[in-house]
């Protein structure tokens, strides 16, 4: 049998784990070996892959994607790369964007250069609907223009645009996969539903910006991986698929659903008038995934939601020092949040 042997950066984050314990899980690919190249910073935890490190099938490497000689070593001895590793802890702190430049844009520099040197078969780059920016109506397809309006989606814009000029311009296999609002177990307390529900689960107030009124498409994690591994599988070199879940709410719809689930009412929810720029309405056209590879969601909101409080009631230990650290690195602020 040949071994295929997956690099997958930014593995010990929230759908990098998520991915990687997919691949390594008993339900998993018999033919795969895989390799996590991780910083292992704020939301990236070795305790993320705890329940498959014993597998003889996984190795964690610490380290930096910018890290050229790193890179170099890991590309060499790998067939594949997915591509995860992405920074958003500087926007959302205020502490400098450069480190979203340099992780996002050099670090896929660096990484589409070594797998250049060393031609692996495939390069899937994991990116986000927050490229296209804010669409009243609609929903973008994989050909609209780029409009990010944060600067972790111009980051991520750009990084995509590398990739895929490296495909252009040399021929490397690149794949991008551009994933909608994404929630589900194991998820860093820094972004809106792992942070609310915590909170909730403490008999503690939440803070709502703005009304609540930006809608987001909200995918469940296990639907989005499976459509990462479809683009990995199946899709063509040098395609853009947009992975959705037909999902959408509002902040306030979601907010509703995830207080009747904690067994709580408004009355836990204080409200704050919203000063940023940040996209209103984020919606995608997944269709080309689903008549090219198959995809179709799985979970439905409700259902998932349901299944993610239970995980964090469960679950107290893992998730408790995380939201004491999401809250000091926040400033104190219960919910300066991404959704």
């Amino acid at each position: 049998m040949t071994i295929t042997r997956i690099l997958v950066t930014g593995g010990a984050g929230f759908i990098g784990s998520h991915y990687v314990r997919t691949l390594c899980g008993p339900n998993g690919p018999s033919d795969t070996e895989v390799t996590v190249l991780d910083k292992l910073t704020h939301a990236g935890s070795p305790a993320a892959l705890d329940d498959i490190r014993r597998t003889d099938r996984l190795a964690l490497v610490p380290g930096d994607i910018c890290d050229r000689d790193l890179v170099d070593e890991l590309l060499a001895a790998h067939d594949q790369v997915v591509h995860f590793a992405a920074e958003d802890h500087a926007e959302r702190t205020g502490r400098g964007t450069e480190t979203l430049v340099r992780t996002d844009v050099l670090g896929t520099h660096t990484l589409v250069e070594a797998a250049l040197r060393h031609a692996p078969k495939r390069f899937v780059h994991v990116s986000s609907d927050e490229v296209y920016g804010s669409i009243r109506a609609g929903s973008w397809s994989e050909t609209a223009s780029l409009r990010p309006n944060t600067p972790r989606a111009a980051a991520k814009a750009a990084s995509d645009l590398i990739a895929l000029a490296w495909h252009r311009t040399h021929g490397l296999d690149v794949r991008v996969a551009r994933g909608s609002t994404t929630y589900g177990p194991r998820q860093f307390p820094g972004r809106l539903v792992p942070l609310f529900i915590s909170l909730l689960l403490e008999d503690r107030p939440v803070l709502l910006h703005g009304g609540g009124h930006d809608v987001r498409d909200w995918i469940h994690v296990d639907d989005h991986v499976r459509g990462i591994e479809l683009v990995r599988t199946l899709g063509r070199p040098g395609e853009v698929y947009n992975i959705g879940a037909g999902n959408e709410r509002s902040v306030r719809d979601l907010t509703g659903l995830l207080l009747h689930t904690c067994g709580a009412d408004w009355g836990s929810v204080e409200f704050r008038a919203e000063h940023m720029l940040h996209d209103r309405r984020c919606s995608v056209d997944f269709s080309k995934i689903r008549n090219e590879l198959g995809f179709a969601p799985h979970q439905d909101l409700a259902t998932g939601l349901m299944e993610t409080v239970d995980w964090y009631r469960t679950h107290r230990s893992w998730w408790e020092p995380l939201l004491r650290r999401a809250q000091r690195d926040e400033g104190g602020e219960r919910t300066r949040l991404r959704s």
